[in-house]
């Protein structure tokens, strides 16, 4: 292990340099404050572990995202929605008896308490399926006592089950409410995803068919947005959690973030870009409204915060795009839009030389979009898939011995001590 050398007030001073299993070396300066009276200044964090994570990695140079060690696009072509949940949680694939056993241990916690369907509707029913989430999620603490209790490792993980069996459900309610439609209860003879389509689109005076392909491509959208890194939505998550607060609050916590249209919104925006440009021939009009600098136009969907190369979920997603189209037997001019403005994008020396890619919303607001779901549910099915990944982080740094309370620092740039003027003298 090596030092690095800082040199503060003619002062020299050395902190460890700590090496992961891959990616970018960490410098150590947990006693850096202790030693030197001094901070770091860092805002956004993008430069700053705040964490030690076995769950995911990205390589944004390379275009990488790893789950446990597997390549994303090997996950999302042939595995699961649940065995990926199964991954992330317990740190390697089931096996066959053990996947069967966690879907039916999932299957068996996706009923919601009788009483949460009056919490929907204190809303109004104009209410934004986000706002929904937020409250009712941060609810269940209120109806699941018995596992609450973080320092129980039996209990954190029946709440970590409860999490991710009952999303759907809520989600699928959050939805029905929004359209005056009756809640659907959950059909335990479907899978995961399949039980979610069921529950959002179903109605009680026919029966519902789940359509395959839109089965699978729900199915990948959701390993595609399983879990991201510390990324804002599970820094929060870990930030809330580091207080003690129970995994109910924090993961409403998380979905609070998640709403922020820089987060969780960018594909309801892609799709927003897409209808607003309208048919491939108005394309360049709008390329080169990219590139003035004087027109606040921006291609929404390209370039990523972490990923400076093409994002490998969008090399998934537009795949799975084709597939929902023929499926559903879909002639929509914004897909053949989608595609010619990649493709001219990716031809454009402006987009190439700023590594402007097509990340994975530029696809999906199309894909859920000729699924059905209406802009507004966009961010709440990101929130189903993310929770999955939140729960791992959750459950992970519950288990850190490292752990503390989240305190950052502030660089101070206010008044200094001043005299209180009572205010018959101001």
């Amino acid at each position: 292990m090596t030092d690095a050398k800082l040199s503060l007030a003619d002062k020299d001073f050395g902190y460890p340099v700590l090496s992961g299993t891959v990616g970018p070396d960490v410098v150590d300066i947990r006693k850096m404050y202790g030693q030197t009276g001094a901070f770091t200044y860092d805002p956004g964090f993008t430069s700053t572990a705040s964490c030690q994570s076995k769950l995911t990695y990205i390589d944004g140079d390379e275009g990488v995202l790893l789950h446990r060690g597997y390549a994303i696009g090997d996950l999302a072509e042939q595995s699961s929605f649940m065995e990926v949940a199964y991954l992330l949680l317990n740190g390697e694939l089931p096996n066959g008896d053990e996947l069967n056993k966690f879907e039916g241990t999932i299957t068996r916690h996706t009923m919601l308490h009788e009483q949460l369907a009056t919490f929907y509707r204190g809303f109004r029913r104009d209410a934004h399926p986000m706002a929904i989430m937020c409250g009712v999620v941060g609810a269940l603490s209120a109806f699941y006592h018995d596992s609450t209790d973080i320092h129980d490792p039996t209990q954190r993980m029946i709440a970590s089950h409860r999490l991710i069996a009952k999303m759907p459900t809520i989600a699928a309610m959050a939805y029905k409410y929004s359209v005056g439609q009756p809640f659907q209860y959950p059909d335990n003879s479907l899978s995961y995803t399949g039980n979610f389509l069921k529950m959002t689109f179903g109605v009680p005076a026919e029966p519902y068919e789940v359509n395959p392909a839109v089965e699978r491509a729900m199915d990948r959208i959701f390993i595609l947005h399983a879990d991201h890194e510390q990324n804002a939505s599970t820094s929060t998550v870990r930030l809330a959690g580091s207080s003690g607060a129970n995994p109910f609050a924090c993961i409403a916590a998380g979905i609070a973030c998640l709403w922020g249209p820089a987060h969780g919104g960018a594909n309801e925006a892609a799709l927003n870009m897409l209808q607003e440009i309208g048919t491939p021939d108005r394309i360049p009009e709008f390329i080169n409204r990219a590139k003035d600098k004087n027109d606040p136009f921006r291609l929404m969907g390209f370039g990523h915060r972490v990923y400076k190369n093409y994002d490998p979920r969008a090399t998934v997603m537009q795949k799975t795009v084709r597939e929902v189209f023929d499926a559903l037997k879909v002639n929509d001019p914004l897909f053949e839009t989608a595609l010619r403005l990649e493709e001219l994008a990716l031809s454009d020396d402006y987009f190439i030389e700023k590594k402007l890619f097509p990340n994975v919303d530029f696809y999906s607001g199309v894909i859920l979009s000729a699924i059905g779901f209406p802009t507004s549910m966009f961010t709440v099915l990101f929130a189903l898939a993310r929770t999955v990944g939140w729960v791992a982080q959750w459950n992970e740094m519950i288990t850190d011995p490292d752990q503390k309370i989240g305190r950052p620092r502030q660089l101070y740039t206010g008044p200094t001590a001043r005299d209180y003027v009572p205010v018959g003298q101001r």
